[in-house]
């Protein structure tokens, strides 16, 4: 309903800043250690580069999968209990194991503890349908653009902080302390300063959170399922290289210790997409979804080229910075379009499902990526990612269907 966001004009304005800061907080805790999870590995004991990788892979995915399978569960709780209490649940699980996984005394401490977070997981679905219940229809796109381009700037501090931090301590263990530091303050700040307008629904309501239910319920919203897809291919094009790059960039550096190095890259990609995600969300809202979906796929595919074929580490960090300018647009817009198909009183459990598709990205990923960088190698698999931003961009074109905005009105 909308009267709350009306009755109180701050309201949308407040919970939106208030979530930007914990979306950046949550993806500093994400990446502030990710850039050096092989290297971390292999101090773990694991010695061949090519089994590093394929051990990256698989911790990188592990807790997606889980992740994938209960979003949806916990997307239907938040829709009946609250949408805060689901940020709450996450981020201080995620704190919790984040602390755990620095005290890991070896690579099987890493995978279990991991794939455990992963039942606790589910933060970027709770954050989103929080944001989309109080958002006027037609601002949803520059909102979850303002709270993708909060998420990047954490990309973009975290990596640095940990860099700096594993090359002062030379400790990878430092990082994933940070990294809990970090979700365990966003935890905080959601506690206290947000404010949630939640009407629970009618007690004849509330027995249609089976799984079985939320199915239907999503299979009635045929133009949300094509988006499905989207998000699935986009997450999985962005996760299948990311675990395998410091590999990559050990060899086009040569270094043994790659902290700041590896950090200032993953930053690039952070930084612009800081820049773009709130200028391609807010023009999403005014040009079209599907159209700003476009340019920003074949943006996105042709900026892995000169990745795959770069000589030196200046050339990769220059692609990855472009690369950050068109992926501002996919994940947001996506999320909006998916927000402005579904009713209010279903975005919990519709945005779980779209999380799942993401999770499954981000399972399916890093684990093909880790196996394909281990046969192929590392410059065969960011050409392969070419392809699959092009196969994704052949189905937007295909199926996705730009919301009516007639109907959409608030």
């Amino acid at each position: 309903m909308e009267n709350g966001s009306e009755e109180a004009g701050y309201s949308w304005r407040r919970t939106l800043w208030i979530m930007a800061i914990v979306q950046s907080l949550m993806m500093m805790a994400f990446t502030s250690s990710g850039p050096f999870l092989a290297l971390y590995i292999n101090e773990l004991g694991v010695e061949n580069w090519d089994t590093v990788a394929i051990w990256a892979g698989v911790i990188s995915s592990c807790n997606f999968l889980i992740a994938a399978i209960v979003s949806p569960i916990w997307g239907a709780i938040g829709d009946r209990k609250g949408r805060k209490l689901m940020v709450m649940r996450t981020t201080f699980a995620i704190s919790f194991f984040m602390l755990l996984m620095g005290f890991a005394q070896n690579v099987w401490h890493l995978l279990i503890t991991r794939t455990i977070q992963g039942i606790f997981s589910g933060f970027s679905a709770a954050a989103n349908a929080l944001v989309a219940t109080v958002i006027p229809e037609e601002r949803l796109g520059y909102a979850l653009g303002w709270l993708a381009s909060a998420g990047m700037f954490g990309s973009l501090i975290g990596p640095l902080v940990g860099g700096v931090l594993v090359d002062l301590f030379h400790n990878y263990r430092v990082a994933f302390f940070v990294t809990g530091g970090f979700a365990l303050l966003a935890s905080l700040v959601t506690f206290f300063f947000v404010k949630e307008r939640f009407e629970p629904p009618q007690k004849g309501a509330q027995k249609k959170g089976s799984i079985i239910e939320q199915f239907r319920a999503v299979k009635e919203l045929k133009g949300v399922r094509t988006l499905f897809l989207v998000l699935f291919l986009a997450q999985f094009s962005v996760m299948s290289v990311l675990p395998v790059l410091p590999v990559y960039m050990k060899e086009l550096t040569g270094l043994e210790y790659l902290g700041i190095i590896a950090g200032f890259a993953t930053a690039a990609t952070g930084l612009a997409d800081l820049i773009a995600s709130p200028f391609l969300g807010k023009r999403s809202d005014k040009i079209g979804y599907r159209k700003v979906l476009t340019i920003s796929m074949i943006g996105a595919a042709l900026m892995y080229l000169p990745q795959a074929l770069a000589p030196n580490i200046w050339v990769f960090i220059a692609a990855r910075f472009g690369l950050g300018l068109f992926i501002g647009g996919i994940m947001p817009t996506a999320n909006a379009m998916v927000g402005r198909l579904t009713p209010k009183e279903h975005r919990g459990r519709v945005y779980g499902f779209s999380a799942s598709a993401m999770l499954l990205g981000s399972f399916a990923g890093p684990l093909f990526g880790g196996l394909g960088s281990a046969v192929f190698g590392i410059r065969v698999m960011l050409g392969l990612t070419c392809l699959l931003y092009l196969l994704n961009l052949i189905w937007v074109r295909w199926k996705v269907v730009e919301p009516d905005r007639s109907s959409q009105s608030a």
